[in-house]
């Protein structure tokens, strides 16, 4: 099987992250439209209903190396959140702790690691952990 440049999977990934997942609750896209490399990106995930993120807007910061997708990229939360993935220092997500970056594959893409995070946010331990004031940020 022939294998996707990386730059012609990050426009694909663009394309799809522009348009919304779903019902609207995570998005992404190019942090700087110029950036030819496609490398630093924005995300957005909703808090997930019934949890205490719900109604809540968190940003993050993904940044797509060199090495993408055969590597996931880093990525960073801007908003403060208290969850077991998330350095409390700088808010990049552990990728060991997360599943959506720990099984990472060249399928895996954005879109699957901020649906796994949203995902995460709903779990048992996750959905009642005391949060940090709402729009506090790292």
């Amino acid at each position: 099987m022939a294998r996707i440049p990386r730059n012609f999977r990050l426009l694909e990934e663009l394309e799809k992250g522009e348009k919304g997942i779903g019902d609207g609750s995570c998005s992404y896209g190019l942090m700087d439209g110029d950036d030819i490399m496609m490398s630093d990106w924005n995300g957005t995930i909703v808090g997930p209903g019934h949890t205490v993120h719900e109604n809540r807007i968190y940003s993050l910061k993904i940044h797509c190396g060199e090495d993408y997708p055969d590597r996931p990229p880093t990525i960073h939360f801007l908003s403060r959140v208290n969850l077991p993935f998330v350095s409390q220092t700088n808010g990049k997500v552990d990728p060991a702790k997360l599943a959506a970056l720990s099984q990472w594959g060249r399928d895996s893409s954005i879109e699957t690691i901020l649906v796994g995070i949203r995902r995460e946010m709903a779990t048992a331990n996750n959905r009642k952990l005391l949060q940090p004031p709402e729009g506090s940020t790292f």
